[in-house]
């Protein structure tokens, strides 16, 4: 496995890849740069979202305009934590970016026919785990190419996105909350 943080791992998104599919197992993460949107969001105060437009939302829209397709999957405990409501708030933009996600409430599927990781898999050639620092902000995607872990995985996405809620069913629907 290699180990890719900072630009290194942002150039994976700028590859030659048809289809990225995201699976997101951790019901709070911390990242530096939702630290105040999320404060703004749990104390109801209004936001423009431009660190979302001008990070993530760029990129996708970016990605989706160069034909690249993007789907995310959330695992999701319900009742939701605070963070899992505030991603359920924004996600929003990243549907109107051109993210396909689904909603899956974790009492639905199996814990061990998941794994513990969250990853990308990049087609059917790339697999980028998620790491995390052990305060749980990102530190980075270790990639391999290895077939039985792609193949593996490759498994769990076609499965988890299949039973998956999307994204505007599950918000418009009690949601977990």
């Amino acid at each position: 496995m290699l180990l890719h943080h900072g630009e290194d791992a942002n150039r994976l998104f700028r590859e030659n890849w048809t289809v990225a599919v995201h699976l997101e197992l951790q019901d709070t993460y911390t990242t530096p740069e939702e630290d105040e949107p999320l404060r703004r969001f749990l104390a109801g105060e209004s936001d423009d979202y431009a660190w979302w437009y001008d990070g993530w939302g760029a990129a996708v829209r970016e990605m989706t305009r160069q034909g690249k397709t993007i789907r995310r999957m959330r695992v999701v405990t319900e009742p939701h934590t605070d963070y899992t409501r505030f991603a359920l708030a924004i996600a929003r933009l990243n549907a109107a970016a051109g993210e396909d996600i689904r909603y899956i409430p974790r009492h639905t599927v199996a814990e061990e026919a998941l794994g513990r990781d969250d990853w990308w898999i990049f087609d059917d050639g790339l697999v980028a785990f998620s790491v995390f620092t052990p305060g749980g902000a990102g530190a980075g995607l270790a990639t391999t190419t290895d077939p039985a872990i792609v193949s593996h995985l490759g498994d769990i996405r076609d499965r988890v996105w299949a039973c998956g809620i999307p994204y505007a069913e599950y918000a418009a629907g009690d949601g977990g909350r």
